[in-house]
């Protein structure tokens, strides 16, 4: 017969521990699981392997701007414009040249000439045409320099990939700039950009994936003080990466989701952090259980049978919310979401089988060298004298730091209200790439919008003819944001080729180029007036019935942050719901879930005004990239109840058999430290993606590393515990599971 557990002084017969942990069924489970623990071991192993041959890698993407979450509306003018004049305006990559001290006259002509041999068809080059543009003195007025800079947008087959059309243009510059007075800067633009992107994500993917491993597997070691236990979260988290990217990515293919290459660091982060959490609340049973002198067996079903309902609800909540994700217009959202959703699911099916199994053959040896009785000793000693846990647990105190956590996260949150988004393709990728580089000289010799300039396509009848699209060209020239147009009239070169006016008349072009950099806040923000004007300015300029479309990167960027503000309200509600549905299921009660999440928000409140005085304040950025605040507030929401359910559940438990103040007393600084280990897992794993050298990655290392900190040390340590302790038995309502502890039997 098994030994009695030993607890706050109180002795308890096996058989009453299994009835407290729950309904039958979870001790039913934990038993089958230990005495089939070979076979879910070798089990996994051949899924690992079986994933790994058959099931397709998760496929990632950086060259389709629909994965970002950008409409077919966002290129009806440039489609629109194509089909008009017979060849596009606006091109995605650019080749730069550029001296300050000035470009020879000959370099310049050369330029141009180039430009007219490659839509010749004289060059050997899969290029379809050139456009090239100098600043030569009066052909941009508006340029900061003059003869110091010639941009040679480049047009290469669409079909073609983001990579292939770079590579394309790159392999032309260094054909045919080889002499130094061509002052070949280099190629930019937003699809270079979201090249280097891909291939800086390729580059650091590993590395960092590496580095997070070693980082949430130094936390397991330091927190059981053990090296067989980061062994056992390296299997575990091993096992279910593997699988996760083979399940996966036939979910996406079945699905036929497009899952961007921004995204797949983010996965990989959750995955190791949560897979390392769950394993972190299982070794803590166990050694729990070692420590009241269980043997190996029955310790391994006590843990499986108390933490598995915990990690399983706790794991289907974070699925959950993560899955609210579909109910986006944005088709970013809508992959992210189910990609998230798989990943969690998968991991919380490693965690309860392969995990308890494992601790089922290791039992002790699963914390060598460390000794787990004086272990759990040294921490018992350490909760009854806590500071801490007397603190929240006394009404008064726990008023007090009620109103300090409230008033300083309420305080950080107010900052949100300054928020701004962005896509910023080039302005992401770090200074020394040759991509910012030439974006940069571009932007000297011109204004910062050239490199992606707007497209302006009017249409009306006659139009080509009529004098109003010439004060309509001065009229925007007029307007905020804008640093120089051009348009009918402006360059003789561009009329007779039949650029900007329309062979039948009925069509114009503007070229416009804004003052700030063009997918970034300012220039989204800047455009959109623009558009809501441009019907008074057409009319104005005695264009009554014309039609205008916006077309460029700079349209394309605030059609993909306007679409994503739009789901905000989707998301937001759908996410909400999801997490308190799971915490009033879990708690069978209404009043806890509500300061709960209530929590959690401000929490998530408090870290985007940090991230926006860090990022926009201090660091000087124009706004944030346009994803990163929505998918780590869906991630912090989720795993914000995740932590809940453990906490709060633990005192659930606890308090089936006592007062609620002696089930804090006991549960609030066993789930506090298993938490804190667990959450500085996650908070390495997700901020370590910030050594990823590009600004969303900067920007969600941040947002999710903080947004974890804040909640395991504010939230979660202070604040929850001391909400329970002011609310009281009434947050159990409308159970009355808090009220009135049944008595304890003692042991024979």
């Amino acid at each position: 017969m098994s030994a009695p557990t030993v607890e706050d002084g109180r002795v308890r017969p096996v058989a009453e521990e299994r009835r407290s942990l729950g309904s039958r069924l979870w001790y039913g489970y934990a038993r089958a699981v230990v005495t089939l623990r070979w076979f879910v071991i070798v089990g996994w192993v051949a899924a690992l392997v079986a994933a790994s041959v058959f099931l397709p890698a998760l496929g990632t993407t950086a060259d389709d701007l629909e994965a970002l979450g950008a409409e077919d509306a966002s290129f009806e003018a440039e489609q629109r414009s194509a089909e008009i004049f017979g060849f596009p305006l606006l091109s995605r990559v650019a080749m730069v040249q550029r001296d300050a001290e000035g470009m020879t006259p000959l370099a310049q002509a050369e330029a141009v000439l180039r430009g007219i041999a490659v839509n010749q068809g004289a060059h050997d080059t899969e290029l379809l045409g050139a456009i090239p543009l100098p600043n030569v003195t009066g052909a941009f007025p508006e340029a900061g320099e003059e003869n110091t800079t010639v941009v040679t947008f480049l047009f290469a087959d669409p079909t073609l990939s983001f990579f292939q059309q770079t590579d394309i243009a790159q392999q032309f510059a260094e054909e045919q700039l080889t002499d130094p007075e061509d002052a070949f800067v280099g190629v930019t633009g937003s699809m270079p950009a979201r090249a280097v992107q891909g291939r800086v994500l390729n580059e650091y993917v590993h590395v960092v994936e590496a580095v997070t491993l070693l980082a949430v597997l130094s936390v397991v070691a330091i927190t059981f003080r053990s090296l067989a236990a980061p062994a056992v979260t390296l299997v575990s988290v091993g096992t279910a990466v593997g699988v996760t990217l083979g399940v996966s990515g036939a979910a996406a293919e079945a699905l036929d989701i497009a899952v961007p290459a921004d995204l797949r660091p983010l996965i990989i982060a959750l995955l190791l952090g949560i897979v390392t959490d769950y394993c972190i609340f299982y070794l803590s049973g166990l050694r729990n259980r070692l420590a009241e002198g269980h043997d190996r067996l029955e310790a391994a079903r006590l843990a499986t049978a108390s933490f598995t309902p915990i990690v399983t609800v706790a794991g289907v909540t974070v699925a959950a919310g993560t899955a609210s994700l579909v109910v986006a217009g944005s088709s970013l959202f809508r992959g992210f979401g189910p990609a998230l959703a798989v990943t969690v699911l998968t991991g919380v099916v490693v965690a309860t089988t392969l995990v308890p199994a494992i601790m089922a053959v290791l039992g002790q040896k699963a914390f060598w060298p460390s000794d787990t009785r004086r272990a759990v000793e040294r921490e018992a000693a350490r909760q009854r004298e806590s500071l801490l846990t007397r603190t929240v647990t006394t009404r008064g105190s726990a008023l007090v730091v009620a109103v300090v956590c409230v008033v300083g996260l309420g305080a950080a949150a107010t900052q949100v209200r300054h928020l701004d988004l962005g896509l910023g393709f080039v302005q992401s990728l770090p200074g020394e790439s040759g991509v910012s580089r030439a974006a940069d000289a571009a932007s000297a010799g011109f204004a910062p919008g050239i490199v992606s300039p707007t497209e302006l396509l009017v249409e009306g009848d006659g139009i080509g003819d009529d004098d109003g699209v010439v004060r309509l060209g001065d009229a925007l020239r007029e307007q905020p944001g804008v640093a120089g147009v051009i348009g009918p009239g402006d360059a003789a070169a561009a009329d007779d080729l039949g650029v900007l006016v329309a062979e039948s008349g009925d069509a114009v072009r503007y070229l416009v180029v804004l003052d700030s950099t063009p997918l970034e806040a300012t220039a989204i923000e800047n455009l959109g007036a623009l558009r809501e004007r441009l019907p008074d300015l057409a009319a104005e300029a005695g264009l009554e019935g014309a039609t205008p479309y916006l077309g460029g990167d700079t349209a394309l960027a605030a059609s993909i942050v306007g679409a994503t503000t739009d789901d905000l309200l989707r998301i937001g509600l759908a996410a909400l719901a999801v997490n308190l549905l799971m915490l009033v299921i879990f708690l069978r009660a209404f009043v806890a879930p509500l300061y709960l999440l209530a929590s959690t928000l401000l929490a998530l409140g408090a870290t985007l005004g940090l991230a926006v005085l860090v990022f926009q304040g201090l660091l000087g950025q124009d706004g944030l990239t346009f994803y990163v605040p929505f998918a780590a507030s869906v991630l912090l929401v989720s795993l914000g109840s995740d932590y809940n359910i453990f906490a709060v559940g633990r005192v659930w438990q606890l308090a089936r058999g006592r007062t609620l103040r002696e089930a804090m007393a006991i549960g609030v600084p066993q789930s506090t430290r298993a938490i804190t280990a667990a959450g500085l897992a996650l908070a390495a794993s997700f901020g370590l993606l910030a050594l990823v050298p590009l600004q969303p990655f900067r920007e969600l290392g941040f947002v999710l590393g903080v947004g974890i900190l804040l909640d395991i040390f504010v939230v979660r340590a202070l604040l929850v515990p001391s909400l329970l302790t002011l609310v009281g038995p009434r947050s159990g309502w409308p159970s009355r599971r808090l009220h009135a502890p049944r008595p304890q039997r003692a042991a024979a």
